[in-house]
């Protein structure tokens, strides 16, 4: 039986590739990069959206990431390279290589490339939403820098 065919090749996050209708198979790392949280976050890589989930494989900059922010999706954060740290609901989380990171949907976190390495991490959302989310402060003042890692040096 066939499957069925996408309703829409819309999507959610402005730059993201559309899954299905003859396209199954993408190769993460070579997708157009797409800011992954815009005024809040240095996050950007190449999304790919299907019927009711993204897969996103996500870049951070050593020593720089998110202010607290949240999103109306839940998600899981697969660690690939590097180490991320920060908090998901007040909780502290410090994720090297190989860390699976649940965000339920809602909560307000902040995660943040350790100074070490440049961090790789593939996120997976539903799609009530795209990738961005909001800054908790409602501001789009920028990413977090961790001292020494800003604009400039």
């Amino acid at each position: 039986m066939a499957a069925r065919k996408s309703a829409s090749r819309k999507t959610k996050t402005k730059g993201a590739v559309k899954g299905g209708d003859g396209r199954y198979q993408f190769r993460l790392a070579g997708l157009t990069k797409v800011p992954a949280g815009t005024g809040y976050s240095t996050s950007h890589g190449g999304v790919v959206e299907g019927e009711r989930m993204l897969v996103g494989y996500i870049h951070k900059p050593r020593g720089t990431g998110s202010r607290m922010h949240t999103h109306k999706n839940e998600q899981f954060n697969y660690v690939v390279k590097g180490t991320l740290k920060g908090s998901v609901n007040g909780k502290r989380v410090v994720a090297p290589a190989g860390t699976l990171i649940y965000i339920p949907a809602n909560a307000p976190h902040t995660l943040v490339a350790t100074p070490d390495e440049d961090v790789i991490f593939i996120a997976i959302k539903d799609l009530s939403q795209g990738i961005i989310g909001r800054a908790v402060d409602g501001t789009l003042k920028g990413p977090h820098y961790e001292r020494g890692f800003g604009p400039g040096g």
